[in-house]
């Protein structure tokens, strides 16, 4: 029997999802299979820090790093893998020291400097297979606003939206607020352009509460946007599976505890408060296979891999169905809606996470088919 695939399982980070991406993590970590990998668990404190050794998730849920070591992953595609930091900083010099090289890594951040490209492109520097979407899916994906705009171009619809820049409404709010007034009415909602988990999102009915809700918005984010409400809106998901010939589950609906679906009726409802899951959306065939052809679109519009929810918002007024998000890591308890609609699609929580891993081992193996460098007068064998 040949040596296991080593797995390492990245989680927490700097972002206002930090204990989302914990969860996650812990139903990752619960559901690989320790005969088929050996599980590296790698842990970013809030502050950026990685931890290793020890029990990081724990270390992490508890705020306490102590019984772990720090560590980094080089860009370098000669190490591909941890190295052990030691040294008590300052002027002491910092010594390294290779830890474990790893085959593949799972990320299970949500939000900034995990989900947003950034974390993506340590790991293509690094030469290390990953899963999930690559730089520039995972850039577009995480924008809400460049997110839009690829939308447009693709044809695909989408509610109306102002974009704005934070230093725009701190010098001239009552510009921000004339601007979304005529172009939008009310009522309408407020959001970062770069988070995720509904964190610093408001729904506003009036101009006193477009004020609060761009505040709140603007303590996330530089760039920041203004949606029109849809119409007695109903949530509807897809999760979408694959690289260049990606498939779609079959829909769900997401009937939340409150006003919207926020961070509250997402993560800290529980009981009879919480927010329902309809597995699968009560919609017509035709309006379902919409659905899963729009989100099919959507993920290959921004040339994502591996894995994405697509999140539309379909009004009961209307009838008219708006692409609202791509989330290229979505959350991933076994709960979350990305691993339930694929179990009620024929994909359980453990297999989902062993083609996950295929996926991404496939994906980089076809990278790795480019040249790389050139000479003038290079032709091909």
């Amino acid at each position: 029997m040949g040596r296991k695939l080593r797995v390492g399982v990245i989680f927490g980070g700097r972002s206002g999802e930090h204990e989302v991406s914990l969860a996650s993590a812990q139903s990752v970590l619960r559901a690989l299979d320790p005969d088929k990998y050996e599980i590296v668990p790698i842990g970013i404190t809030k502050e950026g820090r990685w931890i290793v050794q020890g029990d990081p998730l724990t270390a992490l849920q508890a705020g306490d790093a102590g019984g772990t070591h720090p560590a980094a992953l080089l860009a370098d595609p000669s190490q591909r893998g941890l190295m052990r930091l030691s040294g008590a900083g300052g002027d002491e010099p910092l010594q390294m020291a290779r830890l474990v090289a790893l085959d593949v890594i799972f990320p299970v951040l949500h939000g900034p400097y995990g989900e947003d490209g950034t974390l993506q492109g340590l790991f293509e520097l690094a030469g290390i297979p990953y899963m999930g979407a690559g730089v520039l899916a995972s850039a577009l994906g995480m924008d809400k606003i460049a997110f839009k705009a690829i939308c447009v171009a693709h044809g695909l619809p989408i509610v109306r939206y102002v974009a704005l820049k934070r230093k725009d409404w701190e010098r001239d709010p009552a510009s921000v607020i004339a601007q979304v007034e005529e172009q939008l009415g009310y009522p309408v909602f407020t959001k970062p352009a770069n988070l995720g988990s509904s964190v610093g999102i408001s729904k506003c009915a009036d101009r006193q509460a477009l004020v609060a809700g761009l505040a709140e918005a603007a303590r996330y984010d530089r760039r920041l946007l203004v949606e029109a409400a849809v119409p007695q809106a109903r949530e509807i998901e897809v999760s979408v599976l694959g690289n260049d010939e990606p498939i779609a589950s079959l829909p769900g609906e997401i009937i939340p505890s409150r006003e919207f679906y926020s961070y509250e009726a997402k993560y800290i409802d529980q009981g009879a408060e919480a927010s329902q899951l309809l597995i699968p959306a009560p919609l017509s065939p035709d309006l379902a296979q919409q659905v899963r052809e729009l989100a099919v679109r959507a993920y290959l519009a921004i040339d994502c891999a591996g894995m994405a929810r697509a999140d539309f918002l379909l009004s009961d007024a209307t009838g008219e169905l708006y692409v609202n998000e791509l989330n290229t890591i979505p959350g991933f308890t076994a709960i979350s809606m990305y691993p339930k609609l694929w179990e009620a699609s024929g994909i359980p929580y453990p297999q989902l996470i062993d083609r996950l891993i295929e996926l991404a081992l496939e994906r980089h193996q076809d990278k790795a088919r480019s040249t790389t460098s050139y000479q003038p007068g290079d032709t091909l064998p």
